[in-house]
């Protein structure tokens, strides 16, 4: 299970990609004007030379020159002392995430009368139609995340439906390795009884396995109970938990 956890830890640093990052011993400082945490944090992709405390002092440093609190981010991969370590320095636990994975082998698609347009290329439409569903109107945040999504290094599929000539669910698959990630799920508030956001997943579920992909993954937070329950209709099943320890600088 470790070695697995590894690898879906891999596949997502490479699915998001944040504005700026840099490598410190092992560890990857990211930021993207705090965004959101997972690219707004620290991940440990290597083992450490330098004792933890002089680094976390220093990404403590590169956070509060960048003006957001200090992230790191907590998984399976971890030692618990780490962990223990950072909510003795006063860092809170903020942004529980569950992943979740399946093996496309039982994947089952059950037939939705949608049209689901899945497109290789990340359009500028696609794009206004996630900041709308997400109510995204930080003048930073619109401008750099195109960037962040442009800058993703491998194959993108992304799906939208559109009713009465408007977008109105959206969804992104990334292809890595012979996996894909289900990423940037969102439906229109005033139409989450039609069945959009099943539509949109099988799709790009299909359109995965019809490019190589053998399994599936995805993350989503716990009480998003209407998203878990569709993953779980999916075939998708709990594979880890992992978190953010969050310290405001100010």
């Amino acid at each position: 299970m470790i070695d697995y956890i590894k690898t879906i830890e891999d596949l997502s640093l490479n699915a998001w990609p944040s504005h700026q990052m840099q490598i410190y011993d092992g560890w990857i400082l990211r930021f993207s004007y705090f965004y959101t945490h997972r690219t707004n944090c620290v991940e440990q992709i290597g083992p450490s030379s330098l004792p933890f405390e002089e680094k976390i002092r220093y990404c403590e440093e590169i956070y509060r020159y960048w003006n957001t609190p200090c992230i790191f981010k907590i998984t399976p991969l971890l030692p618990t002392a780490f962990d223990l370590m950072l909510e003795e320095l006063g860092y809170e636990i903020e942004h529980v995430t569950e992943v979740k994975s399946m093996n496309l082998c039982q994947f089952v698609s059950k037939p939705i009368k949608v049209d689901v347009q899945i497109s290789t290329k990340i359009t500028p439409e696609w794009l206004e139609t996630l900041f709308a569903l997400k109510h995204t109107t930080n003048s930073t945040h619109r401008l750099i995340v195109p960037t962040m999504y442009a800058a993703i290094p491998k194959k993108t599929l992304a799906a939208s439906i559109l009713v009465d000539g408007k977008i109105r669910a959206i969804g992104l698959g990334i292809l890595d390795r012979d996996h894909i990630g289900l990423y940037a799920i969102n439906v229109d508030a005033k139409f989450r009884c039609h069945h959009l956001g099943r539509a949109v997943c099988q799709e790009i579920l299909k359109a995965g396995i019809q490019e190589g992909a053998k399994k599936a993954y995805l993350q989503v937070v716990p009480d998003n109970l209407a998203a878990k329950n569709l993953y779980r209709s999916l075939g998708f099943q709990d594979t880890y938990t992992h978190w953010f320890r969050s310290k405001s600088l100010y």
